[in-house]
């Protein structure tokens, strides 16, 4: 069981090891804080997209049932990784359900906090710790909102001396990051003579999966949509942050007690899904793809039902595909299994 006091614990790692590197200070964090509560909603940190509107869900599962329409209609598990509160999966399975797609449900997820939430509204889904227990014998229609960001990210930043990795080190008052550990390997070709003070950030658990789905893709069929925040290639910069009582806060400040993420390098997921094999579509701003799923068209569909609704409703679709809300901010990418079309909306 993980301590009740984490930075006691870092501390006396670092005392014990040295200093660690940002991915495991992340990682360690992170673990704690989704291991102890329900980070969503107004009582928590942060609400995501199927938090605001039932609309997302819904069009998520429709692109899902359409793909599956399109390629056959076989057997098929809905996967999802980091289903928080279960509100996507319910919003997405009762929309495939409209059309005639009734998959087996399979969640992966760690926190016993989160499951226990999950249990109450999907009885019927089968958890996971990790991807590699998933089915091995039907298409698999995964989708991962707001679950690549929270994975830990290495740093490495430039320097007078050179390429250095980034790591935690403990101070008086706290926890510092500091260059350490010197290296090149890792850097991208066109930034390894950038300015000093140039910062890169990679996720190798990111990576891993994506690549490890993809190859489940290509032998299973199927297609993994990739709904987060980030930047569509090769952005460089420091853009670890911590979020607590719904806004920001110094990430390296009480470890466990606050949500961290950094934005998704979606080039890098593409590669990696690439070099498993899958086809890649996208990524596109979330409110483009929405808008061409037909987010529009469900909004006033959901307001003429409830018109007492209707600037409920009108908000969260500005939310949702506002250039200055989630629109722009947020991409949506999918791998695709290379026998299978393309889902809609790229």
């Amino acid at each position: 069981m993980l301590p009740p006091d984490l930075t006691v614990e870092i501390a006396a790692l670092i005392a014990a090891e040295g200093p660690i590197s940002i991915e495991r200070f992340m990682g360690l964090a992170n673990a704690h804080y989704y291991a102890t509560r329900d980070p969503l909603g107004a009582g928590g940190d942060f609400v995501t997209a199927p938090e605001i509107s039932q609309m997302f869900g819904e069009m998520i599962g429709l692109a899902l049932a359409d793909l599956w329409d399109r390629a056959g209609r076989p057997d098929a598990a809905y996967v999802e990784l980091g289903p928080g509160r279960g509100t996507l999966a319910v919003d997405a399975l009762r929309a495939m359900a409209v059309a005639g797609l009734r998959p087996t449900v399979h969640l992966v997820e760690t926190s016993p906090v989160l499951r226990a939430l999950q249990e109450d509204r999907l009885p019927q889904a089968r958890w996971h710790d990790t991807i590699a227990s998933l089915p091995i014998d039907r298409p698999l229609l995964i989708v991962a909102n707001e679950f690549f960001d929270a994975l830990p990210v290495r740093q490495f930043v430039m320097t007078q001396d050179g390429w250095c990795e980034r790591m935690m080190d403990r101070v008086d008052h706290g926890f510092v990051a500091r260059p350490a550990m010197m290296t090149r390997n890792d850097i991208p070709a066109h930034l390894r003579d950038a300015e000093p003070g140039t910062i890169v950030e990679q996720s190798p658990a990111g990576r891993t999966i994506a690549q490890a789905l993809a190859q489940r893709l290509v032998t299973q069929g199927g297609a993994l949509i990739i709904v987060d925040y980030g930047h569509k290639a090769g952005a460089h910069g420091d853009t670890l942050q911590a979020v607590h009582a719904h806004a920001y806060a110094d990430p390296f400040v009480d470890p466990g007690a606050r949500d961290l993420t950094a934005h998704v390098d979606f080039a890098a997921l593409g590669a990696a899904g690439a070099a498993g094999g899958a086809r890649v579509t996208g990524p596109v701003a979330q409110g483009q793809w929405l808008i061409t799923l037909g987010l529009s068209d469900r909004a006033a569909a959901l307001a003429r039902r409830a018109p007492e609704r209707a600037e409920e409703i009108a908000a969260a679709y500005r939310r949702l595909t506002g250039a200055d809300e989630m629109g722009e901010l947020f991409k949506c990418m999918a791998l695709v299994a290379p026998h299978w079309p393309n889902p809609a909306g790229f």
